[in-house]
């Protein structure tokens, strides 16, 4: 029995323009960007500084023994850094660069800029708007243009998991509050007095305390020189 196909007359095939089909969006933008106006905080250089060092000690804090990377990362810092010191308008809290400029300052590539600020949106420690623009096409037509996100670095508080407490000190022993700093002994004071160009005062903490015989012995010592050197 044969198949169907062998009693089909042979058509010779005809090539012919296959339609082309659009596969993306005629108005390319990412979804949940918008186009209204983003309202920057304003971030003092000494403020930013702070972040940064508290940053370092997250990544400190969750970075585990035999990993490279905690929470942040070292790209993530890298990133950040950059953020806060090159492209922040510490006036007025623009910051607004795009993924390639990132790059370009931090030394990595793009796609490590990708993972470096998942990473720090993910401990809390950033967060950006996806933003859009209107713009007028070649043809005259009103269209949205994806534009630079709009970031902000979000204070400690708002950190996943980071301890921003720092161990206080060991309280002092009871019997000692309300008592002075014990002094240095007499030769330390007057060697400090003579570093100091001050003989007179240096010899006369030496002979403070007659029952101080070294002391005493380089009182006389000191005296013997100085007349030595008398003119």
């Amino acid at each position: 029995m044969r198949h169907i196909s062998e009693c089909l007359p042979f058509v010779p095939a005809i090539d012919s323009p296959k339609p082309q089909l659009k596969t993306y969006a005629p108005f390319p933008v990412w979804a949940g960007s918008t186009t209204k106006p983003v309202r920057f905080v304003p971030l003092s250089k000494k403020d930013a500084s702070i972040l940064y060092i508290k940053a370092e000690e997250f990544e400190r804090q969750t970075r585990k023994k035999g990993k490279q990377d905690g929470d942040v990362s070292r790209n993530g810092l890298k990133i950040l850094y950059s953020l806060l010191f090159y492209f922040l308008n510490f006036k007025t809290g623009r910051l607004d660069p795009s993924q390639k400029a990132i790059a370009q300052h931090a030394c990595i590539s793009e796609r490590s800029v990708t993972r470096g600020l998942t990473k720090l949106k993910a401990s809390g420690i950033l967060n950006w708007v996806q933003r859009a623009e209107i713009i007028r096409d070649e043809n005259g037509r009103f269209r949205p243009k994806q534009n630079t996100n709009a970031y902000a670095v979000l204070p400690p508080s708002q950190w996943k998991g980071f301890s921003d407490q720092k161990p206080l000190p060991p309280p002092p022993h009871p019997s000692t509050w309300g008592a002075a700093p014990p002094l240095p002994d007499l030769i330390t004071q007057a060697l400090t007095e003579r570093k100091h160009g001050e003989w007179a005062t240096a010899l006369a903490i030496l002979e403070t305390d007659p029952r101080d015989t070294v002391a005493g012995a380089l009182a006389r010592y000191w005296r013997t020189l100085e007349q030595q050197n008398r003119p």
